[in-house]
């Protein structure tokens, strides 16, 4: 279908269809066709509604952890809008049936908790204290109201409880911690031999049959990976920057001159008060007078507000908002800010919010700026602003000359643009533009790759684009024997000291199955060899390989020692003799030793416990997802 409206895009049947869709919306609105009819939740979990809302909050969070965590070069899969919704919908779901079942045993959390919470966060504070602007930045920035974030924080705080409620009823029986003491605290003794793999290293003698022997036994290794040559159009903002006159930089200054001045300031505080929907006037009423009562008796202000405001935020803080410029909160406040000296206190103010007690902290005079101290601020804005115009003007043209364009040439010379080129592009490998997914992921794509049309135009940034054309497609080829053959005799020289090693290992097994001793023939052969006696599972000094293979070997039969051959990823081998097994007891371990046993046994109980609570209540519950 790309490939006919790219062919009609100018003729009769494109007019058609976009008559067509114009005629649609017209007659039954956008909404019919983006967003279509019924139910407007996504899901239903025992008839409470998790809605779309909902849901994209959760898929912003879960791209931004794993913005977060993987950074730019995130793989475009995991951050498919499909896959992540269908992973918000079932969290959600999760979440909402640990919601409900914590609310049918009572469990709930008070305002002075969420509160003190709140105020606690760093996320939240200017040098250690609670800033209420940056509350609210922090959030709408996130896409929460302070309501929303308050609901959240107090379903996290009530399904927590539950969770840790479920985790604290399990613990470790005396038999079963007598189990987990014999093996944790048990204690081996053993003896080792290092057969090191450089010993048997003869990498300069491998002969020439046998490199092209291997060659042709291998033709699928030593392949040169996919990759593209590639011609593109890359524009930044640096690249339509220009100078600015003198003539604009005053011009500008004059018409802004008052966003770089220091306006007046006021740091005030409050008492929200706010009517809930079950609370009856004359309750509401008397909430208000015994908060001005209180102020008016001469109680410190922070306390009241600590101790009778609503705003979860603010009283932690003792009430305090931050700064205002006279722009920061509703009319009805900024003109009381205005009315108060510093240290006066406000009669009830009435927003959408509620009622408002303002106190004024203190208050700071503002100043004038010069030209000359803001020339560089000027500059920079009027530069960038003009370029970052022209760009996005270039790039809406791009879109559309290289959406129809055989190659890049001809938008680039009507643009005035240069196309640059890149050899050997590597599908999955690529240096700084090359390396970014979403360059790779249109790359190679078919459409780019195999129908030989331009990509789109991709924005990796606001400022930074780009649009890529494969010139070359370059399948694997099997590399010349020559340009392999070092590599090739180096795995054969490797292959070789390794089986080495390893039939030394065997010949030194039987010779103590014969009565030789490991330290006869470690000072015979010239090996290093090691005693350990007393190992366990938490403490020991022997090598990585050793140390996971001596603790599953079986005991040993008497006075007979049980020997065996480890081998390590590098090629080394050890020749292991496990001579003593002594298994712990809880009598001899260790107080903190026990006490670390008992939490990791009850936390692991917890764990499946909870898991088990879950599946039970999915199982129980009516869920239906649209």
């Amino acid at each position: 279908m790309l490939q006919n409206i790219r062919s009609n895009i100018q003729g009769t049947l494109a007019k058609i269809i976009i008559g067509l869709i114009v005629v649609s919306f017209a007659l039954f609105g956008i909404e019919s066709i983006l967003l279509g009819g019924g139910n407007s939740g996504v899901a239903e979990v025992n008839g409470e509604a998790i809605t779309p809302y909902e849901v994209q909050q959760t898929v912003n969070l879960q791209r931004r952890q794993l913005l977060s965590m993987l950074g730019d070069n995130a793989d475009p899969a995991l951050l498919d809008e499909d896959r992540l919704t269908a992973q918000a919908i079932e969290t959600l779901i999760q979440r909402e049936l640990l919601v409900q079942a914590a609310g049918e045993l009572g469990l709930t959390t008070s305002e002075q908790t969420i509160g003190a919470i709140v105020g606690s966060m760093e996320q939240f504070q200017v040098g250690g204290q609670f800033d209420q602007d940056l509350f609210r930045s922090v959030l709408a920035t996130a896409g929460f109201t302070p309501a929303l974030f308050k609901e959240s924080l107090r379903e996290d705080l009530v399904t927590n409880q539950l969770r840790v409620g479920l985790a604290a009823s399990d613990f470790a029986t005396p038999a079963e911690l007598a189990v987990q003491a014999r093996i944790a605290g048990e204690k081996r003794d053993l003896r080792y031999l290092a057969i090191p793999v450089d010993r048997f290293d003869d990498s300069g003698t491998v002969e020439e049959a046998a490199i092209a022997a291997w060659y042709e036994d291998n033709p699928d290794t030593f392949m040169t990976p996919e990759n593209v040559d590639v011609s593109y159009l890359e524009l930044t903002l640096a690249d339509f920057e220009e100078p600015v006159s003198e003539e604009a930089l005053r011009e500008e200054f004059e018409l802004t001159r008052d966003t770089f001045e220091v306006p007046t300031e006021a740091r005030v505080a409050h008492i929200l008060l706010i009517q809930e929907e079950d609370e009856s006037d004359e309750a509401y009423a008397a909430r208000v007078a015994e908060a001005e009562a209180a102020v008016a008796d001469g109680e410190d202000f922070a306390a009241v507000a600590g101790r009778l405001s609503d705003d979860i935020g603010s009283a932690s803080a003792g009430g305090e908002l931050g700064y205002t410029a006279g722009d920061t909160f509703p009319a009805a406040m900024e003109r009381a800010i205005t009315e108060l000296a510093v240290g006066e206190v406000s009669a009830p103010v009435e927003t959408d919010a509620g009622l408002h007690i303002i106190k004024v902290l203190d208050r700071r005079e503002g100043k004038a700026v010069t030209f000359d101290e803001v020339r560089g601020q000027l500059a920079q804005r009027l530069r960038e602003g003009a370029a970052r115009d022209e760009l996005l003007r270039v790039v809406e043209e791009l879109r559309d000359l290289a959406f129809n364009a055989e190659d890049l040439r001809a938008p680039a010379s009507e643009l005035g643009l240069s196309v640059e080129t890149a050899s050997g592009v590597a599908r999955g490998a690529g240096d700084d533009l090359f390396a970014d997914p979403r360059v790779q992921s249109a790359l190679f794509s078919e459409e780019v790759l195999v129908e030989k049309h331009n990509s789109p135009v991709l924005e990796l940034s606001p400022e930074r684009f780009v649009v890529v054309h494969a010139d070359t497609h370059h399948l694997p080829e099997r590399q010349p024997l020559e340009a392999v053959r070092d590599q090739i005799a180096a795995r054969i020289a490797a292959e070789r000291a390794r089986a080495a090693a390893r039939a030394e290992g065997e010949r030194l097994l039987a010779a103590l199955a014969t009565g030789e001793t490991l330290d006869g023939l470690a000072n015979a052969g010239d090996y290093e060899w090691q005693v350990e006696l007393g190992a366990t599972r938490a403490a020991n000094a022997l090598p990585g390989p050793v140390g996971r293979r001596a603790f599953t070997l079986p005991a040993p039969d008497g006075d007979a020692p049980v020997r065996e051959l480890v081998g390590a990823p590098a090629g080394d081998i050890y020749l292991v003799e496990l001579t003593r097994l002594t298994p712990g007891s809880l009598e001899t371990l260790p107080a903190q030793r026990e006490a670390l046993l008992r939490r990791s046994i009850a936390g692991e109980y917890g764990s499946i416990l909870i898991g088990a609570f879950e599946n039970a209540l999915r199982a129980g519950a009516e869920i239906e997802v649209y």
